[in-house]
């Protein structure tokens, strides 16, 4: 063992000087500052940290860093990794103006074969195309940031007030009337009753408020910075506004909904479920109201929600552009969406590609669907996990779902309420799902020892014990292997049913009454004749 004893102490090590010259994954020369953009002289362990921290984004490796508290971690990591993030453009434009300048060349020579020209002619395009949409996009938000200066002060002190009595539009007024009608009063209940399901094969996303030409402009390289909590995130942008890079840096903070919305009815809801539910389910609104337009409907398509005012294309496109001028919070991208009448959490997302620094939640980032739905591109960028000690534990809670008995047979009474309610105004494929989503509730409570027959508070009481099983032997266990769950699983999601229900309990809150334990089994007829023989005997 002695091959593997230290010959100097942590002390001696952590003292090492850096190397002032590294090898990148191509075998070349990288020169790493000795000096960094700093809002002060930095002290040893800060220059240490910068340092370090450029030296693993040019090499494009992996590199875990961990500094004692009140040791300027977070300022230290914006300005290594923006330092370096600035070092690489200017690479990337020396890199363009000398592939012009051979271009220019090549042409006067004419010696050269045209594989190679056309090689490198395709390099140069892709090179060239990227430079001219960044330096566009640059021009662009240097002029607005000019004209904002003069424009934003007038605009805020003469139409406050008038703006904000305009922000109740006629939309958002059916959308609240829609939701806080009186129930005495309301006998309609389509908000409740669930829409016809297509088929499975033919539905489409519809989540597709993304796709556009002007969000994917200009994919340049940039760095997502994530943390466990908003107000970590809040910290963090702070500092960035303190750093030499404030002024100069394109920056987007990303939030959910429940931060971002400005629409006062679709906040009210308070749930962070139903605000996402009703959120995707006006933009549905808008889209089927759009497509009818084109197709030259006469009739307006009615929506239960109507249509949020704030999710307009025009709007949010120009607030994309204010938003990229200077850092933002949260709280002042709100502010800005009040005031430019654009839905900040659209607004921020059409904000990513052109961004250079992108500060979002872990939930964002880890969890797939919601970083695809987002637009987020990790190929090629830049990712710095704050706090990753809560990795581990994040990742686990992500993918990971707690139900208790109580929840599924409360679950199972209140499907089972609402099928008998509405089962002569659904549709076939609607009450197909509603019965194996039942089914699968009932597996659930047999499989956990409980009973259809009874309450949640009289189910029996049996001995606590740990089970851990791989999901074909659960599924054969509760007899659900006959069952497409894909399948189910794309229904819930596509027809909304948990939020058609949980509006179905709060307005006519139905007691906890189960169906009876085991199910009648009807006699056949030649039992009932002997039954009727007998009685009349």
């Amino acid at each position: 063992m002695d091959e593997f004893d230290d010959d100097i102490d942590d002390e001696q090590l952590c003292s090492l000087p850096l190397q002032p010259s590294l090898l990148d994954n191509n075998g070349s020369s990288v020169e790493i500052p000795d000096e960094f953009p700093f809002p002060f002289q930095p002290y040893d362990i800060q220059l240490s940290f910068m340092k370090e921290t450029f030296k693993t984004l040019e090499q494009g490796k992996i590199g875990i860093f961990e500094s004692p508290t009140g040791t300027g971690k977070s300022l230290s990591l914006i300005c290594g990794s923006l330092t370096w993030l600035k070092h690489y453009e200017e690479k990337q434009r020396e890199k363009f103006e000398k592939m012009r300048n051979e271009t220019y060349d090549n042409e006067n020579s004419g010696e050269l074969d045209w594989i190679t020209d056309f090689a490198k002619k395709q390099e140069q395009n892709k090179v060239k195309e990227e430079q001219e949409s960044k330096l566009k996009r640059e021009d662009k938000l240097r002029k607005i940031k000019e004209k904002s200066k003069y424009s934003r002060k007038r605009k805020r002190e003469e139409d406050e007030v008038t703006e904000l009595m305009k922000t109740v539009s006629k939309e958002l007024k059916e959308s609240e009337t829609c939701r806080n009608v009186d129930r005495d009063n309301k006998q309609d209940d389509d908000e409740i009753v669930l829409t016809e399901y297509t088929s499975d094969d033919e539905c489409k996303d519809w989540d597709d408020h993304l796709d556009n030409e002007d969000y994917n402009e200009d994919d340049s390289i940039k760095i997502y910075f994530c943390s466990r909590t908003h107000s970590q995130l809040a910290q963090f942008v702070r500092e960035v506004k303190k750093s030499p890079f404030g002024k100069d840096t394109s920056t987007v903070t990303l939030g959910s909904r429940q931060n971002l919305c400005i629409n006062s009815a679709v906040l009210a809801l308070k749930s962070p479920s139903l605000i996402n539910d009703t959120c995707l389910e006006m933009q549905q609104s808008k889209n089927k109201q759009a497509n009818a337009k084109e197709k030259g409907a006469k009739k307006p398509v009615k929506s239960s929600q109507g249509v949020c005012p704030y999710y307009k294309q025009e709007t949010m496109m120009t607030f994309r552009d204010h938003v990229l001028i200077d850092v933002k919070d949260i709280e002042e991208l709100v502010t800005l969406g009040k005031e430019m009448k654009a839905c900040p959490y659209y607004g921020t997302r059409y904000s990513i590609p052109s961004a250079q620094l992108v500060v979002l939640p872990y939930n964002t980032l880890l969890h797939k669907a919601t970083r695809e739905a987002t637009g987020i591109k990790l190929k090629n960028n830049v990712v710095i996990i704050d706090e990753a000690h809560n990795l581990l534990e994040t990742i686990n809670s992500i993918h990971s779902v707690e139900i208790t008995g109580s929840q599924v047979v409360c679950a199972y009474s209140q499907l089972s309420q609402y099928k008998e309610r509405y089962k002569t105004r659904l549709k076939a494929k609607n009450l197909m799902y509603i019965k194996q989503i039942l089914y699968i509730l009932s597996s659930f409570i047999k499989c956990l020892g409980g009973k259809l027959g009874l309450a949640p508070e009289n189910q029996p009481k049996l001995k606590s014990e740990t089970k851990v099983m791989t999901i074909n032997n659960y599924l054969y266990g509760c007899q659900m292997d006959n069952i497409n769950l894909f399948k189910v699983k794309k229904y819930c999601e596509k027809s909304q049913v948990s939020k058609k229900l949980h509006g179905f309990v709060e307005k006519y809150q139905p007691p906890i009454v189960v169906p009876e334990p085991e199910d009648r089994k009807e006699a056949s007829g030649l039992s009932v004749f002997f039954e009727a023989a007998e009685n009349w005997s």
